[in-house]
């Protein structure tokens, strides 16, 4: 399984959900995802049941980045330069860091350092220029705070 195909569709999903009136199950059906792509092809193929765990990857973090989304706004927000805001975020942009900062915050199983360099990663691909610098900095603040926590509670 592609965990990095899974944080796609993640972040194309979040994005979605965003910007559109369209309903989480509706989203999460991945009705959205083109029928032709390589990652709809014939249903006995190994690709076809790649497609499945990612999918299945894909909705475990869209499901808990949205469960948990006012914590994690409030973290992307407090992690911003004083002079910005939310609001001015791109929506891709702003989809990534969502999705990373859930799994940083809420799911151990990755490293952060996996977690920001796949970030980074997507953001090359898909967001705006430069994008990812701006992403990479405010996740590896994110990702220090958070082991910062954790170090404190186990002293």
């Amino acid at each position: 399984m592609s965990r990095r195909k899974g944080r796609i569709l993640a972040f194309q999903a979040l994005y979605s959900w965003d910007v559109s009136n369209e309903s989480l199950d509706s989203i999460l059906s991945f009705s959205w995802l083109q029928k032709d792509s390589d990652l709809n092809k014939d249903d006995s193929s190994e690709l076809s049941v790649s497609v499945k765990d990612e999918q299945t990857f894909a909705s475990f973090i869209i499901n808990g980045t949205v469960s948990h989304i006012d914590e994690v706004d409030s973290l992307i927000t407090s992690h911003l330069a004083s002079n910005w805001s939310k609001d001015r975020l791109n929506k891709v942009t702003l989809a990534i860091l969502r999705v990373s900062v859930y799994e940083i915050i809420f799911q151990k199983e990755a490293m952060p350092s996996i977690i920001i360099d796949e970030a980074v990663s997507i953001a090359k691909d898909y967001g705006p220029d430069d994008s990812y610098k701006f992403i990479n900095a405010v996740l590896d603040n994110i990702g220090k705070d958070a082991n910062k926590t954790i170090s404190e509670n186990k002293n």
